[in-house]
């Protein structure tokens, strides 16, 4: 099994920014990929960006060239930096890994609220 933990979310007003931090424990060593997905009310759990082991990112149409994962093979860690936030993306913010078996695990989930 893989846990993943996130910190970071909060408050923020638009046109401001907000890092996302997520580490992974247990069986790590089986993650192909790491990423962010999110869910707003009502609607569906979204892809925000994703990185694989060699580096490898994609984004959600919608951040495209406002957010920024990165990640630390050897510290099991992602991040996500969203600057330019704007009310759309008010949501919980979800920390994955896709594992080799192909399986998903997920975190617990990070409220960011995007308001003025």
């Amino acid at each position: 099994q893989v846990q993943l933990a996130e910190t970071g979310g909060g408050s923020v007003q638009p046109g401001g920014s907000l890092r996302l931090s997520c580490v992974a424990s247990g069986f790590s060593f089986a993650i192909r990929a790491m990423g962010w997905y999110r869910q707003a009310p009502g609607k569906l759990r979204e892809l925000v960006a994703r990185i694989s082991r060699g580096g490898i990112t994609n984004y959600g149409d919608s951040v495209k060239g406002r957010f920024t994962i990165s990640g630390d093979n050897a510290k099991n860690m992602v991040w996500l930096q969203m600057n330019s936030l704007n009310a759309d993306d008010t949501a919980v913010y979800y920390c994955y890994a896709n594992l080799l078996t192909g399986d998903d695990c997920w975190g617990q989930g990070t409220q960011v609220t995007v308001s003025s």
